[in-house]
């Protein structure tokens, strides 16, 4: 399967994700984000389990507390960036939403051609990459940059007609930039150690399995931490947690993918895959009815276009 494929299963699965995220987060309960990460560290903490044993390193102690060293960059950015994000859905209304969170994929792109420069593979991914590639990624990261904009705007317009919930209003433009940041180290980081060439030697799934365990013992540390503020223990099974628990697995298949993707074509896949909000824009039109606007539907073509390119792009090489 080629990268475009994984990367485009990737979005779908990402996208359904931020969807369910949205209607597991709860605006009154203050707790809501490491509950979400309780969810997502025990679905990928038994992926890590069930995929351990087809790792292409055998995971004894000594080469997993090394391999967990190597991945330590990429994995400590993402946990930070995912729950500053499920944090950032409490202000949603206030906040420039996930679009501007996105951006992090042209931003790692941007970060992984300055290593490629400095390492001198800069010459190969020229021959690599043709204009038409470019131009693809152009159309990507135009569109989600523009979403991002438009977004503000209504999101601006709709404070203005009703009274504030929260007095975060500044504030909670940091959570959308935070994660950015953050998610933005990761996504360099993982194509860094993932790419074929300059990799670190970790394998895809080697990788599933560092970052679901690391994932895991985060969602253990925020158990623990609800229990000890709450005074009892959270149950993630109760009826009211499940879009947290299906948000999760989304968020995991889509990892799955994503994996391969930035081990095949890191700097084309980190933009597209940042793409996935688009997939929350139309999912949310369709199952939470919320209407979009012409400038939102422009947003979306754009992406589309862009997706419709690389798509092109690859099917032309695997001719």
């Amino acid at each position: 399967m080629s990268w475009f494929l994984f990367a485009l299963i990737c979005v779908i699965g990402w996208g359904c994700a931020d969807l369910f995220y949205k209607k597991g987060s709860d605006e009154s309960d203050k707790y809501s984000h490491l509950k979400i990460a309780v969810w997502v560290g025990l679905v990928m903490g038994v992926c890590s389990f069930i995929l351990m044993p087809f790792a292409e390193s055998k995971m004894g102690i000594g080469t997993l507390v090394s391999n967990a060293v190597k991945y330590t960059p990429a994995s400590i950015s993402y946990i930070v960036s995912m729950v500053i994000g499920y944090a950032g859905l409490r202000y949603l209304e206030l906040s420039i939403v996930s679009p501007i969170q996105n951006a992090s994929g042209a931003m790692s792109a941007i970060c992984m051609l300055i290593f490629f420069i400095v390492t001198g593979r800069i010459t190969d991914i020229g021959e690599e990459f043709s204009t038409l590639s470019w131009v693809g990624v152009a159309f990507i990261v135009v569109g989600v940059m523009a979403l991002a904009i438009v977004e503000k705007k209504l999101s601006a317009a709709e404070e203005a007609k009703v009274e504030k919930k929260y007095k975060y209003g500044a504030l909670a433009l940091l959570f959308p930039l935070m994660y950015c940041l953050f998610d933005t180290i990761g996504t360099a980081a993982d194509g860094i150690i993932l790419d074929e060439e300059t990799g670190l030697g970790l394998g895809e799934i080697d990788v599933m399995v560092l970052y679901g365990l690391t994932f895991l013992l985060a969602g253990i540390v925020s158990y623990i931490f609800l229990w000890i503020k709450t005074g009892k223990p959270y149950n993630p099974f109760a009826k009211s947690e499940w879009f947290k628990g299906i948000a999760a697995c989304c968020e995991e298949f889509g990892q799955m993918f994503y994996v391969y993707a930035m081990a095949k074509e890191p700097v084309l896949a980190a933009p597209m895959v940042a793409s996935y909000c688009i997939i929350s824009v139309i999912l949310s039109r369709i199952f939470v009815k919320e209407k979009l606007k012409a400038s939102q539907y422009a947003c979306v073509a754009s992406v589309i276009i862009g997706i419709v390119i690389l798509g092109i792009v690859d099917g032309l090489a695997e001719m």
